[in-house]
């Protein structure tokens, strides 16, 4: 895993704008479980699979209180037109500064042999009700997909921790 950020360390803020020009934070999802979906870019192959999927088991991560949101770099009206064609119901968050794929440490450089552009690597954080990171994945390949199971099982964890509380 290639991220800096360590489990247990707060999570990093979040300002970003939405598919419909709204300013999003973090903050706004405290008391909710948070699966924080970096991706590099909208209408490719596998971002297109990934997040089809976290659209196809959203009631899995809704019947524990959590919340899925996804960052890319790509500018609100690409991902508006990305989450209309692909009917996903969660946010979809444009971080074109690129300031919070740096304080996630989730920067791929020169993706697509392109030198001199930089994307959100494919990660994908869990983050607990009280701001906490508590399970991440990282992959500087961006053709592997996040583990599904894994990510489901982390939430399922805090969830369950919240309920035992």
């Amino acid at each position: 895993m290639s991220s800096r950020l360590q489990i247990g360390q707060s999570a990093p803020p979040i300002k970003l704008y939405d598919t419909d020009l709204k300013l999003r934070t973090l903050k706004e999802f405290k008391g909710q479980i948070v699966v924080l979906a970096f991706f590099p870019g909208a209408f490719t192959a596998v971002c297109t699979k990934e997040l089809c999927h976290f659209r196809d088991t959203l009631a899995n991560f809704e019947s524990v209180n959590a919340q899925v949101l996804a960052i890319s770099v790509n500018d609100p009206f690409t991902n508006k037109a990305f989450a209309e064609q692909n009917r996903l119901m969660f946010p979809l968050l444009s971080d074109y500064n690129r300031v919070v794929i740096r304080a996630y440490d989730v920067m791929q450089e020169g993706l697509g042999k392109l030198k001199d552009y930089t994307a959100a690597k494919r990660a994908v954080f869990v983050i607990s009700p009280e701001s906490f990171i508590r399970w991440k994945w990282v992959t500087d390949n961006p053709a592997v997909e996040p583990p599904y199971g894994e990510v489901q099982h982390a939430v399922d964890d805090i969830g369950r921790t919240q309920s035992a509380d």
